[in-house]
């Protein structure tokens, strides 16, 4: 039986970056080198990092990547590192654009493969950037045949994993840049458990960490054996390299089916060799709870929009509200509370409560604070302009947003807005006003799941002796905007737990009105919700990005026409 040890490198790359994220790999490919490695492999185009988007559409930028990736074959060898085989991902041109995977070894780029399955759904445009790939590439190495793929393959029945069956490998790497959402962890390990035994080899999945403007990537790297035992699986949202001596048992005969498709096989020429080195124990990582992972997932994506983007710090109105509560905190998860600036900006309705409560928030997260009352601009505006009613409610939030881009600009924090997914659902936010902002932490997250985290937070932190961040009245009490005497959200939304239930629906999953209501809704609150959701796109086309969570989030997720005359209804 031959031993491989395996090193998985989950990292964060950086879009762009190319030289960076090449040291990176080299950085990386010492420690794998200093631990024994023989094979190292990182994620879906590390060099150029994921997803590159319309820069693939320019030549200058897929003929940096391939020099970046010549340069980088070179740089491993110069460096004493020629005989560690290492998986990278890359842009190919080779007169067309294509999503490839290198194998190095040796000062050279031994073999290349061309994903095969390019995803074309949900926040994925891979047919608008590349061309598919149609030949099998497996490589000898140490006795070990090892096939490349690259993440959606992974996902096709039929693909390169039957391929791999028929032909007989012992090891399939498949490299990924696959975007987090809610329990996705839950579908990948059983999807690999089939795809191995398809395969009849182990698969060895390495997926990358951190965020990329709305998208975050929460790792979940694993081994899993042919049989589908799990060898090794990595924690979520934890940049590291992750070890694993594989066993590598006498491969089954091989009754299959010769496929239809090209098959290339490499070797380096490197025989096998018994292990020397000290075993290394391979990491199998807890499950997260949901709110654990969902909190991680929101705050990796705002740390890396915060500190890849050049900012240093984030400025927030905090009202006292859940949702600038929650806000906060993540901030300060994110990037330290000495770097959040929370500004409270009463109006003439503004209650006590709100003003005591964004100040305690403040003091137990360690942020700055300070108040601008902001009354006398309000009046300003009102009386210059005899404003009323809905006009006279919405400029005290377009007051909030001025003056919190005032002091972006004089200060250079980058602003945060506080919305949710189910405000920005039917509209209820303020254009130009609450949703001002470079960046919307709970854009995608439904208000009954703000309250879900607060409370998870709150728990966390009493778990390990800590002050809970947010104060308790700012999670019991009624929400409301306080634009006007005694307003409470409930005057013009359903109860949220309703409301979440019906959009969950209507955005989510893309059920009709008629749908909706034969599942017990109320047929007039679901049409009324429908057409203040038709009725918003234009709000939501203006609102920051934000994290995304969800399986279908505002923005590349669902992607609707603002001018519109289609509205839905009972038919």
């Amino acid at each position: 039986m031959t031993t491989l040890r395996l090193a998985l490198a989950q990292v964060n790359c950086r879009v762009g970056d190319l030289g960076g994220n090449a040291a990176m790999v080299l950085e990386t490919a010492h420690a794998a080198a200093t631990a024994g490695a023989d094979l190292l492999a990182f994620p879906e185009l590390t060099i150029t990092g994921y997803p590159p988007e319309d820069l693939v559409l320019r030549p200058g930028f897929r003929a940096a990547s391939q020099a970046a990736l010549e340069k980088l074959a070179a740089d491993l060898a110069a460096a004493g590192l020629g005989e560690l085989a290492v998986v990278v991902g890359y842009v190919d041109d080779d007169g067309l654009p294509r999503n490839a995977a290198a194998f190095v070894h040796r000062g050279a780029v031994l073999a290349r493969y061309f994903k095969q399955h390019l995803p074309n759904y949900g926040v994925f445009d891979e047919r608008r950037y590349f061309i598919p790939g149609d030949t099998f590439v497996a490589v000898r190495h140490k006795g070990v045949d090892i096939a490349l793929t690259i993440c959606e393959d992974v996902w096709q029945d039929g693909g390169p994993f039957a391929v791999a069956g028929a032909v007989g490998v012992d090891l399939v790497v498949n490299i990924n840049g696959s975007p987090y959402e809610r329990n996705k962890d839950d579908l990948r390990l059983p999807l690999l458990q089939g795809r191995a035994a398809e395969a009849g080899a182990a698969i060895a999945y390495v997926n990358t960490v951190g965020g990329q403007d709305e998208l975050v990537f929460d790792g979940d790297s694993m081994v899993v054996a042919r049989d589908g035992a799990v060898l090794l699986r990595a924690p979520q949202f934890v940049e590291d390299v992750y070890y694993l001596d594989l066993e590598v048992p006498e491969r089954l005969p091989v009754h299959l089916a010769a496929p239809a498709t090209v098959v290339e096989r490499v070797t380096t020429e490197v025989a096998a060799v018994a292990l020397t080195a000290p075993a290394l124990p391979a990491v199998h990582a807890d499950r997260m709870p949901d709110e654990a992972e969902v909190w991680g997932a929101l705050v990796v994506g705002l740390r890396d929009y915060v500190t890849k983007n050049g900012f240093r710090s984030v400025v927030l109105g905090m009202s006292g509200g859940i949702d600038s509560a929650v806000v906060a905190a993540l901030a300060a998860d994110a990037i330290g509370g000495a770097n959040v600036h929370g500004i409270s900006l009463p109006s003439a309705y503004s209650s006590d409560h709100s003003r005591s409560d964004a100040e305690l928030l403040a003091e137990r997260i360690g942020a700055h604070y300070r108040e601008v009352p902001i009354a006398p601009m309000v009046d300003a505006f009102v009386d210059s302009l005899g404003l009323t009613g809905l006009a006279e409610e919405n400029v005290q939030a377009r007051v909030r947003g001025t003056t919190l881009m005032a002091l972006s600009n004089a200060e250079g924090h980058l602003v945060l807005a506080t919305g949710n997914k189910s405000e920005l659902a039917v509209g209820y936010s303020t254009i130009y006003g609450d949703a001002v902002g470079g960046f919307a932490p709970i854009k995608d997250v439904p208000k009954t799941l703000v309250w879900q985290l607060a409370r998870w937070r709150n728990a966390d932190a009493a778990s390990r002796g800590e002050l809970p961040p947010i104060p308790e009245n700012s999670i019991s009490k009624p929400p409301s905007a306080e634009l006007r005497p005694g307003q409470l959200d409930t005057d013009s939304l359903p109860d949220y737990e309703l409301l979440d239930a019906v959009l969950e629906r209507y955005v989510d999953r893309d059920q009709g009105v008629a749908e909706i209501v034969a599942a017990g809704f109320d047929a007039d609150t679901v049409a009324r919700l429908a057409r203040l959701v038709d009725g918003a796109e234009w709000k939501r086309r203006q609102y920051p990005p934000g994290p995304k969570i969800s399986f279908k989030a505002f923005g590349k997720d669902r992607r609707l026409p603002i001018t519109s005359a289609w509205r839905e209804g009972l038919r």
